[in-house]
C-alpha cells in the first residue's frame, strides 16, 4: 500500500488480476506526483470491511477512496484515476451522457469475464484466487 498522505484517489485493485497488475503498473510510472494512492485486494493483510466492503464486492468490480472517505466503482474510478495521472482526456468520452452507460456496461461485462479472459490471452493466474474467478 503506499501510505502518500497527499494522495488524490486510493485505488483498490487486484494484484492477481493479469490485466489489473499490468494497467496499474503503467499508470503508477504516469503518477508522477503521487496522485494515486495503491491498496492489493489480493494481499492477505487488505481488509475489504476497511472501506466498508465486503471481500466477494470488492473482487467483483474495481473501486477506489477519495480523500473524504466516499468509494467510487467501476468506470468511475478509470476516469477518476486517468485524470488524477494527467491522462483524463483519454477517458473523457466514457463521460459523455451518450457514451456512459455504454462504457459502464462494458466495463461491468468485462470485469465479470476478467480472469478467463486473461486466462485466454496467455496472462494466466498466479494464484489460487484468481484460478476460481473470485
Amino acid at each position: 500500500m503506499d501510505t502518500n498522505a497527499d494522495w488524490q484517489l486510493k485505488l483498490l485493485y487486484d494484484g492477481a488480476c493479469p490485466f489489473c497488475r499490468r494497467e496499474v503498473n503503467w499508470l503508477a510510472r504516469r503518477d508522477r506526483t503521487g496522485q494515486v494512492a495503491l491498496e492489493d485486494i489480493a494481499d492477505p493483510e487488505f481488509d475489504a470491511a476497511d472501506y466498508g466492503l465486503s471481500q466477494a464486492k470488492v473482487q467483483s468490480v474495481i473501486h477506489a477512496q477519495l480523500p473524504d472517505g466516499r468509494v467510487v466503482t467501476g468506470m468511475e474510478v478509470f476516469r477518476r484515476l486517468y485524470a488524477a495521472v494527467g491522462l483524463g482526456w483519454l477517458m473523457a468520452p466514457t463521460g459523455w451522457p451518450v457514451l456512459r452507460p455504454v462504457f459502464d456496461w462494458g466495463y461491468r461485462l468485462f470485469a465479470r469475464h476478467r480472469v478467463r479472459l486473461g486466462q485466454t490471452f496467455g496472462r494466466g493466474c498466479e494464484d489460487e484466487v484468481c484460478r476460481r474467478g473470485t
